[in-house]
């Protein structure tokens, strides 16, 4: 079963794919240094099905962040 979980004794709570110890940012960082789905598969013995849900979880996060616009300048 793929998804996104945190375990506060698991990679001191940062968020993982469940079953695993690979951190979300890993697979982030892997995918954004250029590496192919295949790739991070391998390296990380992860199924591409896990890849989806890191991609998921950053983009539902990135979808709720809210930039407000403290002071302007002139």
């Amino acid at each position: 079963m793929s998804g996104i979980g945190v375990d506060k004794k698991v990679r001191f709570g940062k968020p993982i794919i469940k079953g695993t110890r690979v951190t979300v940012d890993e697979i982030m960082g892997a995918l954004s240094s250029g590496m192919s789905f295949e790739e991070i598969e391998n390296e990380y013995k992860i199924k591409r099905t896990d890849i989806l849900a890191v991609l998921k979880y950053a983009t539902e996060l990135i979808s709720e962040e809210r930039i407000g616009i403290i002071s302007v300048s002139q």
